[in-house]
């Protein structure tokens, strides 16, 4: 199994404090919030899904061989894990134990190639650059494979996500085609995320318009991100397709808007990376046994399906 390195306390009780917040909002609330179409058995129910879908996969000869002698010699790789909120990745009650879509993968992932993994916990906005130093083998925190990334960086694919709005209830706003859609409104979003450099780059389009332009508020912490809807300091939350769907699930008075662009998900790795192909064999082996589409349906997110692992594909236009 992989180890893991704890992060700091603060970090520990923030991520601890998100998914007891989405536990007690949950209470009361039976149904599945709109557009929460794609639920799978586990999800909408208030607790973090523990079910263990990984101890059972077993060492892939095949896929291991493809692994770089120095790799399979050592035995381990070190592994930033970027931790948000459920589906992609969370912590357990208990405040140290890691949970999620991008644990469970890279576990298995792992344990197809033989590999012992050390896991630590980073921020997002400091996984990237750590791999193109080789402070790290390889990353996971639902990064999107944008083409602005495949520049520095080489993916190979998991899943299929993407980006998406959700807001509450009581909104007027009903589904946003276009940014401009966004215009005069308050925008909640991760910070150092792709959503925040999207909003970025697109908030000139109001004022071509002629309209006010939006306003982006970035959060380090998931639940301080939810906490700012709920209260109505911001209008919209922008982030993974699969986060909001699981958060408006599990927080009463919200609703998820619509998906606004699709984007495969994958685990980074420094530039010319020899890991790939082995790790792109793992995540296939584990489709072809199974064990991709129960990890999948713990987490609600059949939905996010590939049809097989890539290379750091071109991002869809």
């Amino acid at each position: 199994m992989p180890t893991t390195r704890l992060p700091t306390t603060a970090l520990r009780t923030a991520a601890l404090l998100v998914t007891a917040a989405l536990a007690v909002t949950a209470c009361g609330s039976g149904r599945a919030a709109t557009g929460a179409g794609d639920a799978g058995p586990s999800a909408g129910r208030g607790t973090v899904p523990t079910t263990d879908v990984v101890s059972a996969v077993r060492k892939d000869p095949a896929a291991a061989a493809l692994l770089p002698a120095a790799v399979r010699a050592r035995g381990t790789l070190a592994l930033a894990a970027g931790v948000g909120s459920p589906p992609s990745s969370t912590y357990l009650p208990d405040g140290t134990t890691l949970a999620g879509q991008d644990i469970d993968f890279a576990d298995a992932v792992g344990k197809v190639l033989g590999l012992k993994l050390t896991r630590e916990v980073a921020g997002f906005e400091a996984i990237l650059p750590a791999l193109d130093s080789g402070k790290y083998d390889v990353g996971t925190g639902n990064f999107g494979v944008t083409d602005e990334r495949r520049r520095t960086l080489d993916f190979v694919t998991y899943i299929n996500d993407g980006q998406g709005f959700a807001t509450r209830q009581d909104s007027p706003l009903k589904k946003v085609t276009s940014l401009t859609r966004l215009c005069g409104l308050t925008v909640a979003t991760g910070a150092g995320t792709t959503f925040e450099t999207t909003l970025a780059e697109n908030r000139h389009r109001c004022a071509d318009a002629g309209k006010r332009p939006y306003d982006v508020r970035t959060y380090a912490d998931p639940g301080a991100l939810w906490l700012s809807l709920q209260q109505g300091r911001t209008d919209v939350v922008m982030n993974t397709i699969n986060g909001l769907r699981y958060a408006v699930r599990q927080q009463p008075g919200l609703r998820f808007l619509n998906e606004f662009k699709r984007l495969d998900v994958g685990f980074a790795f420094k530039k010319g990376t020899p890991l790939a192909p082995a790790f792109q064999a793992a995540v296939n082996r584990l489709k072809k046994d199974g064990t991709y589409d129960r990890i999948l349906a713990k987490w609600g997110t059949t939905a996010s399906a590939l049809t097989t692992s890539r290379i750091s594909p071109p991002e869809k236009r």
